[in-house]
């Protein structure tokens, strides 16, 4: 296996990684939930029509939300059961969407596509499979992966990227399916590569993770070609795309840009092994492993949940112990404090922390130290932007650059005024985006 050495990226933190409660251990099967609350706004793009009705059964597998629009994929009943409420349902993220709450039984039947052979099948079949499995990147974007792996003629891609680096405190789900199920992911490597034509591989994962190159790179001795595994050093952000970009291939994306400008696409490993069961096994996309962690848990671990499982139902296999003062969706540095633990679980879902010590911290004025400035993996100025926003100048945090952020929260982790500075950087985006859309309205 031939291993290469990394670029660098400038900025960046070293948060305590807070993993190993989880990592050693071996993924769980949770089990069926009595009541499941599958959304419809499981991707990025226009929510899933329901088209289901109260009352009805249905089972594992089956779709249950029609595509609404050409970034929608559908949706499917993770088990067996009955309709109960189509209604409006509270997101992690604070947000209401319109979800299928399903009262669950215990059946084997399950409704699944005949297997795909991804070798002899056009690339438009393969693609094909992926829409209608549902498939999102699982690193948290919710990006159909279809469309990802679709890119326009112009833009030809001749570096695929595996994301293994798993850079968020707490988050182990990555590392176990690297270790449990590494001949499934380069399935899915394969899979993924012959549909973009067959582009070199770099295979990407942080150097805290040696049981994961250890079994990775003995299954990607198999592929043929320019297959490389590339060990990063522990540094956050370096799951980001445009940062691990630069670390494996030495590239730039430009500002604004994606990673199809500079030849590159890349897949969260998640992804990769449900693209495997997709195409291999026919499965829908209906379960995924989400990282159950923190200091008031008793037995945290990485457990198989169907989507849509309420957040205290896997809170309570990971046993409580103390009651939490916060119940975060994701990682700390990117994730989202929920109000109530009866939220569910998405597709995009990687993570639940119950946090007993989280420090409650009082925001002070910037005292223009810079470290934000320092951390930001962007080269952005977060203390700019943030003074520009807090006066409502969003054109002002427009021109410094505030849609090139992606909320790592690296400058917020940094701030010893403890600013909110990811929220204020979130508000500009939502205001400009809503401006945006008033002047296209006022142009029809």
């Amino acid at each position: 296996m031939r291993f290469l050495k990394p670029h660098i990226f400038k900025g960046g933190v070293h948060p305590d990684g807070c993993k190993g409660a989880t990592a050693q251990s071996p993924i769980r099967m949770l089990g069926v939930p009595k009541v499941l609350s599958v959304s419809m706004a499981q991707h990025l793009g226009s929510p899933a029509k329901p088209v289901v009705a109260v009352g009805q059964e249905v089972v594992k597998g089956q779709v249950i939300g029609d595509p609404a629009g050409a970034f929608s994929l559908p949706v499917h009943a993770p088990t067996c059961g009955r309709v109960v409420a189509i209604e409006p349902r509270l997101l992690p993220n604070g947000r209401e969407a319109l979800a299928v709450v399903v009262e669950t039984v215990d059946s084997g039947e399950a409704s699944s596509l005949p297997p795909l052979d991804w070798r002899g099948a056009p690339k438009e079949a393969v693609l094909a499979r992926l829409a209608e499995t549902g498939l999102v990147g699982l690193g948290g974007a919710g990006f159909p992966v279809k469309i990802k792996l679709s890119p326009p003629p112009a833009k030809p891609i001749d570096t695929l990227l595996v994301n293994g680096a798993e850079c968020e405190p707490f988050l182990t789900g990555d590392h176990r399916l690297m270790v449990e199920r590494a001949f499934d992911l380069v399935a899915g490597i394969q899979i993924s590569r012959a549909i973009l034509g067959g582009p070199a591989v770099r295979v990407c994962i942080e150097e805290n993770k040696p049981d994961a190159i250890a079994a990775v790179s003995r299954e990607l001795e198999r592929l043929e070609g320019d297959v490389a595994l590339v060990p990063l050093p522990v540094r956050y952000p370096q799951g980001s795309e445009k940062q691990q970009i630069w670390s494996a291939t030495g590239r730039k994306v430009p500002r604004g840009g994606l990673p199809m400008d500079v030849g590159c696409v890349v897949e969260n490993v998640a992804t990769l092994c449900s693209i495997f069961d997709a195409v291999v096994k026919g499965v829908p996309l209906t379960e995924r492993v989400v990282t159950v962690a923190g200091d008031s848990l008793a037995s945290a671990g990485n457990f198989v949940a169907p989507i849509g499982t309420p957040f205290n139902v896997l809170l309570e296999a990971a046993g409580i112990k103390e009651s939490p003062l916060k119940v975060v969706s994701g990682g700390p540095m990117m994730g989202f404090a929920v109000a109530d633990t009866a939220v569910a679980t998405l597709k995009t879902v990687s993570g639940i922390l119950a946090l007993g010590r989280s420090p409650l911290c009082t925001s002070e004025p910037c005292i223009s130290c810079g470290r934000c400035v320092e951390a930001c993996p962007m080269r952005l100025s977060p203390a700019e932007m943030s003074q520009c926003i807090e006066a409502d100048d969003l054109e002002g945090a427009k021109e410094l650059g505030v849609r090139d952020c992606f909320e790592c929260g690296c400058c917020a982790w940094s701030c010893p005024a403890h600013r909110p500075l990811v929220q204020h950087f979130r508000r500009a985006k939502a205001g400009l985006a809503a401006l945006a859309a008033k002047s296209a309205q006022t142009k029809k």
